[in-house]
């Protein structure tokens, strides 16, 4: 029996009991339990900062932004937890976040840091992933870049604007969207409002 490789039992290991296991491989199956008891892989589960640095990091944005600020200007601004996520690229606990289940059938998701619009409220759907999930973004609102973290190369999502942390984008996984891609985003990088607004 060929058994995962390492990092692939570390990334496993990182998403415990956080939804349910469904079409994995046996030799996943003969790891024991606690550790694959309702649980599911997700591609945009948080990593874990001590073992990322194992794997590589993410590369440094060089993405000249609009909208600039320091340090120190960021933090009289956000909360210590929308610093932690937005300016440091943190990862909200899954199920916890203000938009995880907030569903309503008009207006616009904004940048927390800087409030541009980034997602109509026509945009999100129900993943079942633990955070906000949308199908797409406003044209030009959300700008992509390379994560290598934890071993595996996923697609960060940015506020075109500021350059705030909002998530990753994953495509291919079966939802029945316009786009088959899902914006996984961290509530606490989100505003609402009820007015549709413009880019």
């Amino acid at each position: 029996m060929r058994f995962p490789s390492f990092p692939t039992i570390i990334r496993t290991f990182s998403l415990y009991n956080l939804t349910r296991i469904h079409n994995l491989p046996a030799a996943y199956r003969a790891i024991p339990a606690p550790f694959t008891r309702n649980t599911t892989v997700f591609r945009s589960m948080p990593t874990i900062p001590f073992l990322g640095s194992l794997f590589g990091s993410q590369q440094k944005d060089m993405t000249d932004y609009p909208v600039k600020k320091s340090d120190d200007e960021w933090q009289a601004v956000l909360s210590k937890e929308q610093f932690r996520v937005i300016r440091e690229k943190g990862t909200e606990a899954p199920y916890t976040g203000e938009y995880d289940k907030h569903m309503p059938s008009e207006g616009t998701y904004t940048c927390a840091a800087c409030q541009a619009p980034l997602y109509r409220a026509t945009h999100k759907f129900k993943s079942g992933c633990g955070w906000p999930a949308y199908f797409d973004s406003i044209p030009g609102a959300v700008i992509r870049h390379t994560d290598s973290t934890l071993g595996m190369e996923r697609t960060e999502i940015t506020c075109s604007k500021c350059g705030g942390h909002l998530g990753h984008v994953f495509k291919g996984e079966g939802f029945p969207t316009p786009t088959d891609e899902r914006h996984c985003v961290n509530s606490v990088s989100l505003n609402f409002s009820k007015e549709d607004k413009e880019a």
